[in-house]
């Protein structure tokens, strides 16, 4: 394994990071021991979850992904062998069973939920606590144009800063991250935490893949720049770019077998693209997912690889991927896809 300093943190976490959202989905309990006990096994020491997992998200199962890495953490008596991230819920309504609904990035929404996490990871601490979503009006989940809301009801971003700086004092929390933010975000984060003395972001768990390469533009000089390195989500578009779903295809048990409903990384340009990706593969003696996943891991801006995981094979395979190189000739042949079908999946 590879390892790879936390923003300007004292933290080296793993190259490869394990994903958990489909523990107590896709995956039993019995599962998800299983695939963490690999992981730590091949020296993946980051974990990551959320309040909200497993996914799709639904009621029954929220917090359950929690619960899930406590009970192991129990079991096992390893908590200090994993470098554990999770994440807020904030600035949306689709979770109304969550704290009321209507989350904010504000003090009584952020207490409640690290304490509850806390409780459910069996754990005293978090080492790397995220908001999951932006408390405004921002793009994301390839929303094209912006335009601001007049009406929003928008946590100042220091006020959120100020409860995090409150939660790194009692030990709660060590570092402070952010999830699906843009670049206006990162950076007035880290303008406030130089102003005022309040924690400094240190990751962007953002989306970033073959098929959706955006956060090149902008982000990535942020990242570089400023020691805030990305923590790639779907970096196999999930699931997407093995090839297993194209022509139509749904295999049984797969994650958008399970929800169709979930068609971000489908439609005409994806399926061209994912086409093409997977016969560069196969032309330079490489399968899909190691095309894709070597792609990301050795990206100058990504500090650790989310790899989501559901069967020990699948892991293997992940995890053999930090190891892997690409020959100039396949990053040309990439980068003629991508030229000819950028980002087909914002």
């Amino acid at each position: 394994m590879r390892y790879r300093r936390l923003g300007r943190t004292d933290l080296e976490v793993s190259a490869i990071c394990l994903g958990t959202m489909t523990y107590g989905e896709q995956n039993t309990e019995e599962d998800a021991f299983a695939l963490m006990d690999y992981a730590l096994d091949e020296g993946v020491t980051f974990f990551d979850t959320a309040e909200m997992y497993s996914t799709p998200p639904r009621e029954q199962t929220y917090g359950r992904t929690e619960e899930i890495i406590g009970n192991w953490f129990a079991d096992r008596g390893n908590r200090d062998k994993v470098i554990l991230a999770s994440k807020v819920l904030g600035g949306s309504s689709r979770f109304p069973y969550v704290r009321g609904g209507s989350l904010k990035l504000n003090r009584r929404h952020i207490e409640e939920a690290v304490n509850a996490s806390l409780r459910r990871l069996k754990t005293d601490y978090i080492d790397l606590y995220q908001t999951h979503w932006p408390d405004r009006a921002a793009n994301m989940f390839g929303q094209r144009g912006f335009a601001a809301d007049a009406d929003e009801e928008m946590t100042p971003l220091d006020h959120t800063l100020d409860v995090l700086g409150d939660l790194v004092k009692a030990g709660k929390i060590r570092h402070f991250g952010v999830s699906n933010e843009t670049p206006w975000g990162v950076m007035r984060y880290l303008e406030l935490a130089e102003q005022r003395g309040l924690p400094r972001a240190v990751s962007i768990q953002n989306p970033y893949s073959l098929l959706n390469r955006l956060f090149e533009v902008g982000l990535a000089e942020i990242a570089i720049r400023e020691d805030c390195g990305l923590l790639a989500y779907a970096p196999m578009a999930g699931g997407v770019l093995s090839g297993k779903y194209l022509g139509g295809a749904r295999p049984a048990g797969a994650r958008f077998s399970l929800a169709p409903h979930m068609t971000r990384y489908f439609g005409p340009s994806a399926e061209q693209a994912t086409g093409r990706y997977v016969a560069v593969a196969r032309r330079h003696g490489l399968t899909p997912a190691t095309l894709a996943l070597t792609f990301v891991n050795t990206r100058p801006f990504v500090t650790s690889t989310i790899v989501g995981a559901t069967t020990l094979d699948q892991l293997r395979a992940d995890i053999a991927t930090i190891d892997a190189t690409l020959s100039d000739a396949a990053l040309a042949d990439i980068e003629a896809v991508h030229t000819a079908i950028p980002d087909p999946c914002p």
